[in-house]
């Protein structure tokens, strides 16, 4: 299979270090052809790296201008990955700019990543395009069926891998500009990206073939053929007197490459090949045929894997010897040796090599300011300038599959540190999601087994209210008495359509609930009287002010919350717990109100007090960890602190003075408007 793509050729910078007039020590460095170095400065990383992932966008988004300062755009980013909050480009924000993490925006652009927030059926279909010359393609294979077994393990979700056609979730690796208009970046940097499900391009999973993909611990090198019945190698080991840390050619005729699989093979006598193009190749159209050396391409001879003829920089052979006739070739395998990056992706480090003058036996930072490792690919690097950096512990393909493939299911970016779905890179030997992305996967698509919970049963009780002091922690008895309320002739003066701004707009059983100074209309969806009201809030929630700043009803219980300036009432029926202080739920004392809430599935919801929110877990009255965000991060093309936030009949809304936006549960604003003209259907005449 053809691949797209092409490396980027950046110059490595030339600098001496001097002392006070005289040099103490001088540091040669040297001009590494086909070096990558993002030669830019701190603020040029910054801006570049804001906008990329969505922290500062200059944009329309549903009609209005959404942007942000540089100084906002880094503390929402320094927010994000935990950082003390300073909006200056301090050390720490540019070392953690500089890391290796996913290509997924963490502010994602909604016009962009356009798709459902889950996938509609729970069998989802995975296809692998192809395959990494870093590892086999078995250990490939391995890792994304446990990556997506990750997600099956607690969820309904299964994954069925298809070999040929159009599955959701198409995986490919690719470097540089792969074919979808976002671009990789070479070695480090971003490492893969995915996006969200949906058609076409929509849920397909990429990753940089310009990474060192291993199982994170370094190249693992599994054998083939000889008597270890395919263990691994074993580096160092003792051969003839000699140590070797990598596969070697000593004591062999033909040129394979191998390996002991124990410390000693004069002792164990216990070995394997490793891979080599002598032994297969991968995709192409030879089924795993070796390479034959000497081939011809275009007329000319090759005595080895070539990039001639591709501008993606894979390494390719004929398997037969003339493919100018045969036209039969495939990929050639990443020896334990091969270099990564550099101006000889894929080849092996030569040793000894010569570099200026002197003989190297091993991977050198000589001539290089970053301290780097590498190697030259052939005897000379004076005469031929052919080289690459030496391999590293390199990137956990599986922890990087189990990443994407959250995003490919509809999982955002987690503020929690330690979840799979923080946006930054660590290598965790001992894997298991954390519980923000355990509930984050859970609220798209259910629990393996559990069923949906279902509310509690009614336990009468006597009637008349039953206020309780904030000091009060005793959970209230529930209750499914109905509350009576008068409807009165509508007042000209009290007229819910000459408010320009409601208290609060909650959803009460089924119905919008307008709140305004200890007064309430509501909104019948089920028959054709429209606004009903005012009714007197005194009348059928006692205990409340006459101001309150948001409301919502939980959908397991039916309880009611209410939120007034620092304290929050529970009514269950005509029973009340409260007042209380909203910090005993979790809230910091900063919080002067809480002005919006959105429920989240069954259990728990979100508060939003000015430009941020926070979720609670309903039934503990809990805050849960990875909290506040900012609301325009997460809900993008929405007002920066709305005054109000509600949700109605499948949609969010926004509200900002007269004026609402509606967001569907893609998350995508789908209309701007009135409130008065649009939600209370009212006219000026």
């Amino acid at each position: 299979m053809m691949r797209p793509g092409a490396l980027g050729l950046f110059v490595f910078g030339m600098c001496t270090l001097a002392g006070w007039g005289i040099p103490l020590k001088k540091m040669v460095s040297v001009n590494f052809p086909g070096d990558v170095l993002k030669n830019m400065t701190d603020l040029e990383l910054a801006e570049g790296y804001l906008k990329k992932f969505g922290y500062l966008n200059v944009q329309e988004r549903s009609g209005f201008q959404s942007i942000r300062s540089n100084a906002m755009a880094l503390k929402r980013m320094q927010r994000q990955m935990g950082l003390e909050e300073t909006g200056k480009l301090d050390l720490a924000t540019v070392k953690t700019m500089k890391a290796p993490r996913c290509g997924v925006p963490d502010v994602r652009n909604y016009e962009t990543f356009e798709g459902n927030l889950k996938w509609d059926h729970h069998d989802v279909t995975y296809r692998v395009l192809n395959y990494s010359p870093d590892l086999e393609a078995s250990q490939i294979d391995d890792a994304f069926a446990r990556a997506f077994k990750v997600w099956s393990d607690v969820t309904p979700l299964t994954f069925k891998r298809l070999y040929e056609g159009t599955a959701d979730i198409m995986i490919s690796f690719g470097r540089d500009e792969h074919g979808d208009g976002y671009p990789f970046d070479g070695k480090d940097g971003l490492l893969a990206h995915a996006f969200p499900p949906g058609d076409g391009i929509q849920g397909d999973a990429h990753f940089d073939d310009d990474e060192n993909w291993t199982l994170g611990k370094g190249r693992v090198v599994k054998t083939l053929f000889g008597n270890a019945d395919g263990a691994k190698c074993h580096f160092p080991f003792l051969f003839q007197g000699t140590q070797y840390s990598h596969c070697t050619t000593a004591g062999r005729t033909d040129d394979l490459p191998w390996c002991a699989t124990t410390a000693d093979y004069s002792r164990d006598q216990k070995y394997g090949f490793c891979p080599s193009e002598l032994l297969y190749t991968f995709d192409g159209n030879s089924n795993g045929q070796p390479c034959v050396f000497p081939f011809v391409f275009d007329g000319v001879t090759y005595n080895g894997c070539t990039t001639e003829g591709r501008s993606d920089g894979y390494r390719w052979c004929s398997t037969t010897d003339d493919y100018d006739q045969d036209k039969k070739y495939g990929f050639c395998p990443n020896r334990d040796t091969a270099v990564i990056g550099g101006n000889s992706e894929g080849e092996p480090c030569q040793f000894p090599f010569e570099f200026l003058g002197k003989q190297f036996d091993s991977c050198t930072a000589e001539g290089r300011d970053d301290g780097k490792l590498w190697c030259a690919t052939t005897g000379s690097y004076d005469a031929d300038k052919k080289w690459g950096f030496c391999s590293d512990s390199g990137y956990s393909l599986f922890l990087v599959a189990a990443h994407e493939f959250g995003h490919a299911l509809g999982l955002d970016h987690s503020y929690v540190k330690d979840a799979l779905m923080f946006p930054m890179y660590s290598y965790i030997e001992n894997f298991s999601l954390n519980k923000d992305d355990v509930e984050g996967i859970q609220f798209l698509y259910g629990s393996k087994t559990s069923p949906d919970p279902t509310a509690p049963g009614p336990t009468p009780t006597a009637p008349g209210p039953t206020p309780t002091t904030e000091e009060t922690d005793e959970p209230d008895t529930p209750t499914t008495k109905p509350t009576i309320t008068t409807t009165r002739p509508v007042d000209p003066s009290q007229d819910a359509c000459k408010i320009e701004k409601f208290d609060t707009i909650t959803e009460v059983d089924g119905q919008l609930h307008f709140f305004k100074d200890g007064q309430y209309w509501r909104l019948s969806g089920q028959t054709n009287n429209g606004m009903e009201g005012p009714f007197s809030m005194s009348e059928r929630w006692p205990a409340l002010p006459a101001v309150i700043n948001t409301a919502f009803q939980d959908l397991v219980t039916k309880k009611m919350y209410f939120f007034s300036g620092t304290r929050f009432w529970v009514y269950t029926g005509q029973s009340v717990l409260g007042p209380r202080s909203i910090e005993k739920l979790g809230l910091p004392a900063s919080v002067e109100k809480v002005e919006g809430s959105l429920q989240r599935g069954k259990g728990k919801v979100l508060l939003f007090s000015a430009e941020s929110f926070w979720r609670m877990e309903v039934k503990d009255q809990k805050m849960d960890t990875g909290y506040p965000r900012f609301t325009d991060v997460i809900f993008g093309g929405v007002p920066n602190a709305p005054h109000d936030v509600f949700s109605f009949r499948g949609h969010m809304y926004f509200c900002q003075d007269r004026f609402y936006w509606r967001m569907t549960s893609k998350r995508q604003v789908d209309r701007v408007g009135y409130v008065k003209y649009d939600i209370l259907k009212c006219s000026d005449s």
